[in-house]
């Protein structure tokens, strides 16, 4: 086992109503939807994420960032950057920034591959987006390395 690719990420597809939320596997191989939270403000979401850490035994935080198609930042990237930037801090846990354009659109994707209902997609898009983060997060060369379990 390669200590430098263990440890449970969890990734976070932050936007202005709610933030989506997927976990992978310690071993980083698969990542799977977790759920969604309402936003409250970044410490009221700080505080609520930081059990959810601890219950999952987190090593590391992904955070969706969401460029322009330009790559340009704007005010969601910014939101996207609070929210990773607050709860690395409070964690203590190491954070990276994914770019996320066109997550949404394969969780859209996949979902109706799914032949899911519109009104259960849209209760799920969130959630699904962070899978998409995370995977293509641990599937690129920007996860070697990161976060390493120290147990």
């Amino acid at each position: 086992m390669n200590a430098t690719h263990t440890g449970p990420l969890i990734a976070l597809d932050v936007g202005t109503k709610t933030i989506g939320l997927a976990v992978c596997d310690p071993m980083r191989i698969l990542a799977h939807p977790l759920s969604t939270l309402a936003r409250k403000g970044v410490r009221q979401d700080v505080a609520r994420l930081r059990p959810i850490l601890a219950e999952h035994g987190i090593v590391g935080i992904v955070t969706g960032l969401p460029l322009g198609l330009d790559g340009a930042e704007n005010r969601s990237t910014h939101l996207a950057r609070q929210v990773g930037d607050a709860l690395a801090q409070a964690s203590g846990l190491p954070v990276a920034y994914h770019d996320e354009r066109f997550s949404s659109v394969e969780a859209e994707r996949r979902l109706l591959a799914q032949d899911m209902s519109r009104k259960k997609r849209k209760q799920r898009i969130d959630q699904a987006a962070a899978t998409v983060i995370l995977q293509d997060f641990m599937d690129s060369s920007e996860s070697l390395g990161f976060a390493r379990d120290q147990g």
